[in-house]
């Protein structure tokens, strides 16, 4: 039984088996078939699509060339009409080169006519010019013959008389001419002397020896003075100058012969009192910077002089000197201001005179240049300044000028006269000079030169118009001993040396500092 019931049931599977299998063929007969057919449809539609494009792109392709081809026939023909205009311009050129060229051959032809009239008429002049050498030939033996003499006998003769009459009507000329020359050459100079003052306006004024430091107040005046004068006089010994505080409201008189000193004294006072810190070191610290800015602005002074004078190209040493000028004076006359008066009457006179005033004025504001060199040779001004003139490169007749204006050097240019005149009009002015002054500062002048030639002297200061000097010394050169013994050997030296009035104070100095740092 129980085999029975299982063949069924294995019959049954192997038909279901057979029975699915066929299903999936015929399932996979179908997908397939589905599947070509898709495949088909799209190729199909791909086709289609594929035939759309080509038409497109063939349509644009078509399209391009008609646009290409319409460019290039627009470019063709534009090229046509170029070369259809150049053709004509060259046409007319060839036409106008051919009018040209005929009139030129016209012309040439002219040309021709007219040099052959003038060969023709040089012939007959040629042929005149021989029948008239025979002529004169012909006079000239007749008048042999008539006078007795030959033609260059007669020639001697003619030039002679001629070279005699006009000898003798030289000579009258000459003579006319040089007596109303001395009639009016003095007249002449006078007036153009006289012109050149009129032309030449300048103010007069004369040198100071002292200077006034206003201040706001005279509790100010304690300050400077300082404990026990210690500010004083280190402010004294640091600028040489004199500083005289008394009952005076309002006001502290710096005396000193140097203008530079006392300038360089009030610029510090200045700056102390509106600073306000007030002691030996600040005071030192402020003379010193004081006197570097007084160093610029001498060197900007000479530049604004030369500027001001139309003066170019000079060296830079002596628009320093120049500058200096202003702080030295000549007989009580500012020593820059007599040299542009001198540089702007020499230019006035040059210009009259037909020289060239522009060399006329270089060397007038450089005449007095050796006045104020920083190393005074015993040399006259006049030569040193020609020589400081030659070294910087000047040129000559300025050096001469120069050189030759006192006279201790031969005149050699037109313009050295003018100068020594400029330079006597000027000092010659009333009011102009005042010798006391200058005799004056000669004097002090000399009692400092006689305390530096003692060894060990640092500075010296000739102060109180010269009633006092003021000599200071290296601490580490000289002892109090022979510091003592230098004021004394001083002392009978000026007395025996020197001749002026009352006495003189000499003071020696020696100061001793011990300076070291916290840190």
């Amino acid at each position: 039984m129980i085999i029975l019931f299982t063949i069924p049931v294995v019959l049954i599977v192997i038909a279901a088996a057979i029975s699915i299998g066929l299903g999936a063929l015929v399932a996979g007969t179908i997908m397939r078939k589905t599947i070509i057919r898709k495949s088909q449809h799209i190729l199909k539609e791909a086709n289609t699509e594929a035939e759309v494009i080509k038409k497109e792109k063939i349509l644009q392709a078509k399209e391009k060339f008609l646009q290409l081809k319409a460019e290039h026939e627009k470019q063709v023909s534009e090229k046509n009409q170029k070369l259809s205009a150049a053709e004509n311009k060259i046409k007319q050129r060839e036409s106008t080169f051919s009018q040209k060229m005929e009139d030129l051959q016209r012309k040439q032809n002219e040309v021709n006519t007219i040099r052959e009239n003038l060969n023709n008429q040089l012939e007959i002049l040629n042929k005149k010019q021989i029948e008239l050498e025979k002529s004169h030939k012909q006079q000239l033996e007749q008048l042999e013959a008539i006078s007795g003499m030959s033609v260059q006998e007669a020639k001697g003769q003619l030039v002679e008389a001629l070279k005699q009459e006009a000898q003798s009507d030289a000579q009258a000329y000459v003579k006319e001419v040089m007596e109303e020359a001395k009639l009016t050459a003095n007249m002449e100079a006078k007036k153009l002397v006289i012109q050149s003052l009129q032309r030449t306006a300048t103010e007069a004024a004369i040198e100071n020896s002292v200077s006034v430091f206003p201040i706001e107040s005279d509790e100010i005046k304690g300050r400077i003075i300082g404990r026990e004068g210690r500010n004083i006089r280190a402010l004294e010994a640091a600028t040489g100058v004199e500083i005289i505080v008394d009952d005076t409201p309002e006001a502290i008189i710096l005396s000193g012969f140097d203008p530079v000193r006392r300038e360089v004294a009030r610029l510090s006072l200045h700056k102390l009192v509106t600073d306000g810190r007030i002691h030996p070191a600040r005071i030192e610290e402020v003379v010193a910077k004081t006197q570097k800015q007084i160093d610029q602005e001498i060197i900007d002074l000479g530049k604004r002089t030369a500027i001001d004078l139309g003066i170019h190209g000079m060296h830079h040493e002596l628009l320093r000197l120049v500058g200096r000028m202003k702080y030295r004076s000549s007989y009580g006359q500012n020593l820059l201001q007599h040299s542009k008066e001198v540089a702007n009457l020499a230019a006035t006179m040059a210009s009259e005179l037909g020289l060239n005033p522009k060399v006329a004025k270089r060397a007038a504001l450089l005449h007095d240049i050796g006045k104020v060199p920083d190393n005074e040779p015993e040399l006259p001004h006049a030569v040193l300044g020609m020589k400081l003139a030659e070294k910087y490169k000047e040129k000559p007749e300025v050096c001469n000028a120069i050189g030759s204006h006192h006279d201790e050097v031969e005149m050699n240019s037109m313009i050295s006269p003018i100068i020594q005149v400029c330079d006597a009009i000027s000092g010659a002015r009333p009011g102009a000079r005042r010798e006391v002054v200058e005799s004056y500062i000669k004097r002090l002048n000399d009692l400092e030169e006689l305390a530096l030639s003692y060894p060990g002297v640092v500075k010296t200061y000739a102060i109180q118009a010269g009633r006092e000097l003021r000599v200071i010394v290296g601490s580490e050169k000289i002892s109090d001993a022979e510091a003592d013994q230098i004021s004394q050997d001083l002392s009978k030296k000026i007395q025996t040396e020197m001749t002026y009035p009352g006495q003189i104070k000499i003071t020696v100095i020696r100061e001793t500092r011990a300076v070291a740092y916290a840190k």
